[in-house]
């Protein structure tokens, strides 16, 4: 529980703004974090994900501190609350903040499941429709994104135990089965099957689930 709280409150003080008074920020997240346990259980689960799957990770404390990717991914979630309580403004207001402090462009209606690892994210965009299953890596310079001016269900959805190379742009309402890998500067416009490697837009081969 100690953890949780100090991993929020250094994000409210990072995204603290003219326009986002740290006091107003605080009384938010404080509000948010006492409704939504899953909010809480995702961001633990987050900070195990990172220290088991990145190399790089000293300890946990040297992720919340220094990992703009794990700090990007649990401001999404109280963003993400707040567009499904129907405050959309303030969720816009946040996601911007993030995005000029973080470098990561993550839309607040995106849903993120738990035990993600966005290692570097530099430059990582997300649409309003994507959905990122569980256990699912993504490196920078990646985006999920659409392929036209079209409204409604318009971004890619990510299975459980997807790995995403660098500079891969995933794009329109498709499906990229679970434990597929997409290899880095990969362009993606159609239905990735379960279990396989992709690199460009080709199947190169079926693989196993880790």
């Amino acid at each position: 529980m100690f953890i949780t709280v100090a991993v929020f409150n250094f994000i409210y003080v990072l995204l603290s703004s003219a326009s986002l008074p740290s006091n107003t920020l605080f009384d938010l997240f404080v509000g948010i974090l006492k409704s939504d346990q899953e909010i809480m259980d995702s961001m633990k689960d987050n900070l195990k994900a990172v220290k088991e799957r990145d190399p790089a990770c000293i300890n946990h404390v040297h992720c919340f501190l220094n990992f703009k990717g794990f700090l990007a991914c649990q401001s999404h979630r109280v963003a993400h609350k707040l567009w499904l309580q129907g405050r959309k403004v303030l969720a816009v207001m946040i996601q911007n903040r993030v995005s000029e402090i973080f470098a990561v462009g993550i839309h607040p209606g995106a849903k993120i499941g738990s035990r993600i690892l966005l290692d570097h994210v530099t430059r990582l965009v997300v649409g309003e429709t994507a959905v990122i299953g569980n256990i699912v890596s993504i490196l920078h310079s990646v985006t999920l994104g659409g392929t036209d001016k079209a409204s409604g269900d318009r971004h890619p959805k990510i299975g459980d135990g997807v790995l995403i190379g660098s500079g891969t742009c995933i794009l329109g309402n498709i499906k990229v089965g679970e434990c597929a890998k997409i290899g880095a500067g990969s362009v993606v416009i159609k239905y990735v099957p379960p279990r396989t490697t992709v690199v460009s837009d080709f199947v190169i081969f079926y693989d196993v689930c880790i």
